[in-house]
């Protein structure tokens, strides 16, 4: 099992900066990745970044420039800073563990619990 939990979320003015924290613990053999996504209102969860155990690095384009993802490994600690922050970044983020299928089969990912973010204008 891993327990996820983030930190960092509340009210940011536009065009500030926000970062967010995500700390693991538990078994985490298995995890290949860790994320972080959001979810708007009567949305689907969307990707906003994601980093590999390798220390590689992904965000969509429509992200990519403002948004960095970083970690520390000795703190099991993912990290999401993202700048020039807009009202329509206002969302839930939830961090994410991957869970590596190809290493150890079957398995589901893992979801923190949520953390709000409001851009205020």
């Amino acid at each position: 099992q891993v327990q996820l939990v983030e930190s960092g979320g509340g009210f940011v003015q536009a065009g500030g900066s926000l970062r967010l924290s995500c700390t693991a613990s538990g078994d985490m053999t298995c995890i290949s990745a860790m994320g972080w996504n959001r979810q708007f209102p009567g949305k689907a969860r969307e990707l906003v970044a994601a980093i590999t155990n390798n220390g590689n690095t992904y965000a969509p384009n429509s992200l990519k420039d403002r948004v960095t993802i970083s970690r520390d490994v000795a703190k099991n600690t993912v990290y999401l800073q993202m700048n020039s922050v807009k009202p329509e970044d206002s969302a839930v983020y939830y961090c994410n563990a991957e869970w590596a299928t190809t290493l150890c089969g079957y398995g589901t990912d893992y979801w923190g619990k949520g953390i709000t973010v409001t851009v205020s204008s």
